[in-house]
């Protein structure tokens, strides 16, 4: 018997949904996706997609508060937020499965009739920039940022997703009835439904929510302009008790089927505490607390990296360190044994991360507003075994050359290069 089953059905307006029916679930969730983040702002209303996401939970013609709607879904024991990303922006509310019909009710709500009204954008600005704020004063989370800054330059793929203060200070009600005029529209957008709940009855609501959303062209995404023919770096400085850095390579997007090599090839690399860099650098030569590698692609381009927070006195020797293990993997066949392990780690926590709905409507979720044909959990494991240690070498030939290396780092380094030992 598989994982999970799903359905996915395409309304007449054009908007998709997805149903991933889970009768032993004890809690069913409610979903909006829309094709609306960062990557499709211009440069004067960057961070407009995550600052209507804040919005759209200020009030509606029947929610009129942050308060009534809170107040409603606290009241029902749901579990409830948003999120906006570099490609998308979602809304979510989780409730026991009696609840469904209130969740639905209050997500559509949310995401079809905001009120935008000037008061509650005047006062908002002030929460987004603390949000900011917050996100600079956290070295881990800054040089994520910072890299992919270095990594896109002064465009929508390296701005921060959050926006800057100074764009936040100027957006008026108008920029956000425009943006959501353009591209929340109902091809843009994925209804989806996990848990327990009436085959029957569920899918004709969404019907009558959903058939209002008003119809346009879809606003268009800027295509991301890729440029680098030698190493570079991005050093931020600051005043910190550890160096936080990210260290990585170009690579493609998520519609490569090259993805299911990469996935395996990064969890080698830095996947878990029997990982190479975590064997090598907090183990051996006990520099760092936390230190992973992953992969991060998106609809048009991609990278792969490693990142650290690293003692002072030990950067220029981890640096070197995680550049041997990336080349080792080009230099070197991944043992049998080794392969096995890491396979078996991916997918054994890919199946636990799919224990409760929520999790299970954002895999499905996640692949269709990315553009990917929907695989279960069965699919995507066969993938990932699928996988021969010649792939992994292959593509870490590919990807792992000299004008691909990136380094961003975050610390109290001032007037100092690392480029002289950026080499692989």
């Amino acid at each position: 018997m598989p994982l999970s089953n799903f359905q996915r059905k395409v309304l007449g307006n054009g908007l998709r949904v997805i149903f991933v029916p889970e009768p032993h679930s004890l809690a069913t969730m409610a979903m909006v996706l829309v094709e609306a983040g960062s990557k499709y702002e211009p440069r004067e209303l960057n961070g407009i997609s995550h600052f209507l996401e804040h919005m759209c939970f200020k009030g509606t013609t029947k929610r009129p508060t942050a308060l009534k709607i809170a107040s409603e879904l606290d009241g029902l024991g749901a579990q409830y937020n948003a999120f906006t990303s570099h490609e998308y922006t979602s809304y979510y509310a989780k409730a026991r499965n009696e609840s469904l019909d209130k969740i639905l009710d209050a997500v559509a709500d949310l995401y079809l009739d905001p009120l935008f009204e000037e008061k509650e954008i005047e006062k908002e600005k002030g929460v987004i920039v603390e949000e900011i704020n917050m996100y600079e004063d956290r070295p881990e989370k800054k040089v994520q940022d910072l890299f992919m800054e270095l990594l896109y330059g002064d465009q929508p793929a390296g701005w921060p997703v959050a926006g800057k203060k100074e764009v936040i200070q100027k957006v008026g009600r108008e920029d956000f009835v425009n943006y959501r005029a353009k591209h929340y529209v109902p091809q843009a957008t994925i209804v989806v439904i996990a848990g327990k709940f009436n085959e029957e009855k569920t899918p004709k609501k969404i019907e009558e929510y959903f058939d209002s959303l008003p119809k346009g062209p879809k606003g268009v995404k800027i295509a991301v302009k890729e440029s680098q023919d030698a190493p570079k770096e991005l050093v931020h400085f600051k005043k910190s008790d550890q160096t936080h850095l990210v260290l990585g390579f170009r690579a493609f997007s998520i519609l490569d089927d090259r993805r299911f090599t990469l996935d395996v090839l990064s969890d080698i690399l830095g996947g878990g505490m029997s990982s190479r860099l975590f064997q090598k650098i907090r183990e051996e030569m006990g520099a760092a607390y936390y230190v992973g590698a992953g992969a991060a692609l998106y609809s048009d381009h991609g990278e792969v990296s490693m990142s650290a927070g690293i003692d002072h006195k030990k950067i220029r020797e981890v640096i070197m360190a995680a550049i041997q293990e990336f080349a080792r993997l080009k230099d070197e066949n991944v043992s049998e044994e080794e392969l096995k392990r890491t396979k078996d780690h991916l997918i054994g926590n890919l199946y636990l991360s799919l224990e409760t709905s929520d999790q299970l409507g954002y895999f499905y979720g996640g692949q269709e507003v990315m553009g990917l044909e929907l695989k279960t959990p069965e699919e995507l494991a066969n993938r990932l075994n699928a996988v021969s240690a010649e792939d992994i070498r292959t593509l870490a030939r590919e990807l792992f050359v000299l004008e691909g290396l990136n380094l961003a780092l975050v610390g109290p380094f001032e007037n100092t290069s690392f480029l002289d030992i950026l080499t692989v």
